[in-house]
């Protein structure tokens, strides 16, 4: 649009706040922007000359504007956000929200159950988080389950149902981790008062939990009860020490958000701290390109109001590095010159300025187009997952056997997302008798972690189990025993509907079929597979498999072929009928086979 054509719409446009938008000669929209003066907003894009590349090709593009006018800056900020959301125009910032990030739910029924999840849904349920660190959630839910008797069974405790006496209390109540909702054992006011717990846990606030504790100790004191006052005193000190590991800056701080910006050749770096009743229990820092020219008080505004929607903040008081003057009448703004909200925005900066610095590192590496795609998928691996680095390093196992018989488990190894073949590995199953996919799996995972253990060599960042919760929970068992929990995400590739299962999550996380994501961490399962069919055929073409018949004295490697094409495995041949035998390799050779077996 030219400023002839624009003077004649100018007068138009209304002196109040709002948003508005540019659309294109084919009717796109091009760009969303609000304003606490329409007119003198949309003005300046023709007025001025000292617009940047982008911004003059936005406006030469620009064929027709609308706008909406709003009661306040603060609605116009909002209603900004979400139609920049909604319509993605092509010139506007868009922070994505991360659906992978991990929340603890409370979930809405009886008893509620209370677990960790990647899905959020509108099923009425109390979604607590998101988490960014994924380590720190799962520690959450571990310290829970140690301090909170609460179910972890997936049985209807309706009313009707516990007065029928339907169910039976099981292992987890002689365990003490639960108290026999089911049988009528616990009431739901009781019930809700651990609920209640968990919600003081996850927001940092366990002055009121750990006063309650020492009301209950004096209690049981008082009835000289000694056993239990002591039990309670351990739950005191866990939580105390709970409490030490959290980064506390002051409890009298209350609820914050802080934000710091950064720059890094034309990228803007975002640092997001949320504190809650004085702790640091969330953060995030992230990057992203300005398409046009942004005031950087537009720019936070937006960011601020993006970072709020995603992690539901509800704090009003904002610790900044400068004023903002637009959108936010119903906070309180700081900008600190000392004591601990300046040591806040400080560290929100130090964490900014290490991601800048990160980004530095990594181009003065001089990665080449392909390496930055595959580092570029890494990392949206690293987002999609949840996982606390970047899986530089990541090695997938499965099981193989040969229609049944003689097991083995494989493992390929991809480094900077390549397949990393000198590391490939398969292993013989040395301890497990029979079919078992599960020991197999965990003798396999075992075997390799030993051994990286003992040569002191890096972990990988991922592991992928090819298969579904069980294979997983074997896993689990190997890394477990040997010592290397937390030192690595481990995930089970389902093999049906290819969703992903994490340790202790009850619902899988389905990535979008078409997702590069979803396609490399395929690959890297096609890798596995066709690595362990591979080595089935090599011992095949040895004659492995044919060994145990050819030891039958007067059966050859001739009919010991017949037999294994025939019944496909050992095991079904041991099955096999004497009449079945007769007919593919005649009486004798058949009297031969069922008298070895018979041994």
């Amino acid at each position: 649009m030219k400023q002839e054509q624009f003077s004649n719409i100018q007068q138009t446009l209304p002196n109040s706040p709002g948003i508005y938008k540019y659309y294109g000669i084919q009717k796109q929209l091009l760009y969303i922007g609000k304003a606490k003066n329409i007119r003198k907003r949309v003005s300046s894009y023709f007025n001025k000359n000292n617009h940047s590349f982008k911004t003059n090709e936005l406006v030469r593009q620009i064929e027709h504007i609308e706008f909406t006018i709003v009661h306040s800056e603060h609605d116009a900020l909002l209603l900004e956000n979400s139609l920049i959301k909604e319509f993605k125009p092509k010139y506007n910032i868009l922070l994505k929200d991360d659906k992978a990030y991990p929340y603890i739910v409370i979930k809405k029924e009886p008893f509620s159950r209370v677990f960790l999840t990647r899905r959020k849904i509108n099923d009425g349920s109390e979604y607590l988080g998101p988490f960014t660190s994924t380590t720190r959630v799962r520690d959450l839910m571990e310290f829970i389950k140690q301090h909170i008797q609460l179910r972890n069974c997936t049985l209807a405790l309706t009313k009707y149902n516990i007065e029928k006496g339907k169910f039976k209390v099981c292992l987890e109540y002689h365990l003490g981790n639960c108290k026999g909702a089911c049988v009528g054992l616990e009431t739901q006011a009781d019930y809700e008062k651990g609920l209640e717990q968990i919600r003081h846990i996850l927001k940092g606030n366990l002055s009121g939990i750990i006063n309650e504790y020492k009301q209950k100790q004096k209690a049981f004191i008082e009835e000289l009860a000694f056993e239990k006052a002591e039990f309670i005193q351990q739950k005191i000190n866990d939580l105390k020490n709970y409490q030490a590991r959290s980064v506390i800056v002051s409890p009298n701080l209350g609820d914050l958000d802080v934000f710091a910006l950064g720059d890094y050749e034309g990228d803007k770096v975002v640092s997001y701290l949320a504190v809650r009743n004085g702790t640091i229990s969330n953060s995030k820092t992230a990057s992203f390109r300005l398409m046009i020219d942004e005031e950087k008080e537009d720019l936070l505004a937006h960011v601020i109001t993006n970072f709020q929607s995603i992690f539901d903040s509800e704090a009003k008081e904002l610790i900044l590095p400068f004023p903002i003057d637009f959108g936010f009448e119903g906070y309180k703004v700081t900008i600190p010159k000392a004591g601990e909200k300046k040591k806040l925005l400080l560290l929100a900066e130090t964490n900014a300025n290490y991601f800048i610095e990160e980004k530095r590192k990594r181009k003065m590496l001089y990665l080449s187009e392909k390496n930055a795609s595959k580092e570029s998928l890494l990392r949206d691996v690293q987002t999609a997952l949840s996982l606390k680095e970047i899986p530089y390093h990541i090695e997938c196992f499965d099981n193989s056997n040969f229609q049944g018989d003689y097991p083995v488990s494989a493992m390929v190894c991809f480094k900077n997302g390549v397949p990393s073949k000198k590391d490939y590995r398969h292993f013989k199953v040395q301890t497990v008798q029979g079919i078992n996919d599960f020991a197999t799996m965990k003798e396999g995972v075992f075997r390799r972690y030993e051994r990286l253990k003992n040569e002191g060599a890096d972990l990988p960042q991922l592991v992928i189990i090819d298969g579904g919760k069980g294979q997983l929970g074997a896993a689990l068992e190997a890394i477990d025993e040997l010592g290397l929990k937390g030192k690595m995400t481990l995930v089970g590739l389902a093999k049906n509907q290819e969703e992903l299962f994490f340790a202790g999550d009850q619902e899988s996380l389905k990535l979008g079929y078409d997702s590069e994501v979803l396609k490399f961490i395929r690959g890297i399962r096609d890798a596995v597979h066709d690595f362990g069919v591979g080595f089935h055929r090599k011992l095949r073409s040895k004659g492995t498999f044919v060994n145990e018949l050819e030891s039958i004295q007067g059966i050859g490697p001739q009919t010991a072929f017949e037999l294994l094409n025939h019944f496909r495995s050992v095991t079904n041949i041991k099955k096999a009928s004497e009449e079945e035998l007769k007919q593919l390799i005649g009486v004798a050779k058949a009297r031969l086979i069922i008298e070895h077996y018979k041994k």
